[in-house]
């Protein structure tokens, strides 16, 4: 199993550019089976989630071409509306799958998710907006059977934001007969970007990033080139990296308003933050300030997929920070592994309080998820030694080749 060796103490300096965003990509890739036809993605990442949904299309039948960062997907010769539990469990995103075969084929199957071990992370939200729309679901031995009994438009409120939830029914409802609403919808970046590229192919969706989405059904959807927006979480991550090193770090191809939560949090640093054209620069002060109070919450709140690393940078803060996790309960698993590496770290349920260290010590760590994986390569950068991060292959599932862009920047990094 491959690992992480990081040998820790190199300030980073330097630009680089980011693919597309992981988040973005995955729903989009199962939009593609909505069109019957051609759709060409450009800025796909080179990441294993993405090459699971890329499996998952082959195996129902679809033609995908992969050519540097651009994918070519045909759709029009799927003749399997059922998602094998062997896919289904390496990656708890393939449940987004559900609301576009539902939408195309009127039926699916497929197995519970699997994905990251931070809590439960219930699909009921999901279940019930279909059901909505009219779809019969059973449940029984692990799998989900759906069937569409009634193609009818309907108003969905969800209880809470969900992303998946947001997406599975707007997918579900592009060829409903009438209007759909969804109140109470995610507002990520990510929605947006799903649909406008399902307008691309000729859907009518009004409303996305705001209180209220709205989706006007359409007959038939047409070939589509597009592209995937930047990946917030990854430009995050990074921004990290070169705070945490007392870098200076130039990140192309953003987007400011996607990422103003993040950047408002790393300025409470001390970090010198500014925006040039399409770029973002940051310039890492001598000393960490530690943050008050860190709270996640739906977008435009700070981001769950955050919260790791800016903990790895508050380990190494002048001062203490308390962390609220109110998104998902279990995301706290690195806190045990960078404890290792000497933070003072203390967990009560949905609170971890974080006093600042003068120093953390290179350690064998291991990844338990995708965010808390990156989290323990950005204290490896900054601690004394050498720190080898086992079961990377978490981070490989939302970051494309880390140690080559780590590299680049001058981290002493190599993958093992």
């Amino acid at each position: 199993m491959a690992k992480y060796i990081v040998q820790g103490g190199n300030k980073l300096e330097g630009e680089i550019r980011l693919k597309g965003a992981k988040n973005s990509v995955l729903p989009i890739i199962a939009a593609t089976i909505l069109n019957e036809g051609e759709s060409v993605i450009h800025n796909v990442p080179n990441i294993s989630d993405v090459k699971v949904m890329i499996d998952i299309l082959n195996h129902i039948g679809c033609y995908v071409k992969s050519e540097g960062d651009t994918l070519i997907i045909d759709t029009r010769n799927v003749n399997s509306s059922e998602i094998p539990e062997s896919f289904v469990r390496k990656m708890r995103s393939s449940i987004i799958f559900l609301g576009a075969m539902v939408s195309r084929f009127g039926n699916t199957k497929i197995s519970y998710p699997g994905g990251c071990e931070i809590g439960p992370r219930p699909i009921d939200l999901h279940l019930k907006s279909l059901s909505q729309m009219g779809v019969n679901i059973e449940e029984a031995h692990g799998y989900i059977k759906c069937k569409r009994q009634k193609n009818k438009a309907c108003e969905i409120t969800l209880d809470f934001p969900s992303v998946g939830a947001t997406e599975n029914a707007m997918l579900a409802a592009v060829k409903t007969n009438g209007v759909t609403r969804i109140y109470n919808p995610a507002k990520e970046p990510e929605i947006i970007d799903l649909a406008n590229f399902l307008n691309s192919m000729g859907a009518n969706i009004k409303g996305a990033g705001n209180s209220c989405i709205e989706i006007y059904g359409v007959d038939k959807l047409h070939d589509v080139e597009y592209r995937i927006i930047p990946d917030r979480i990854a430009i995050g991550t990074y921004l990290v990296a070169g705070a945490i090193t007392k870098g200076r770090i130039i990140i192309d191809d953003i987007i400011p308003s996607h990422i103003n939560s993040i950047v408002s949090k790393l300025r409470e640093t001390g970090c010198e933050i500014e925006y040039i054209n399409n770029k973002v620069q940051l310039i890492a002060p001598k000393t960490i300030q530690s943050i008050d109070v860190i709270k996640t919450l739906p977008h435009p709140g700070f981001p769950t997929d955050m919260q790791a690393q800016m903990m790895a940078l508050m380990t190494l803060a002048n001062g203490a920070c308390i962390i609220n996790e109110n998104i998902f309960e279990n995301r706290f698993k690195h806190c045990e592994e960078l404890i290792r590496m000497g933070a003072n770290i203390n967990v009560n349920g949905k609170l971890a309080v974080i006093r600042g260290v003068d120093k953390l010590m290179g350690a064998k760590v291991k990844s338990s998820d995708l965010r808390g994986g990156a989290a323990l390569v950005l204290a490896g950068l900054a601690a004394e030694g050498h720190t080898e991060i086992d079961s990377i292959y978490h981070i490989e599932r939302g970051y494309e080749a880390m140690e080559k862009v780590l590299t680049s920047l001058g981290a002493n990094i190599i993958r093992a």
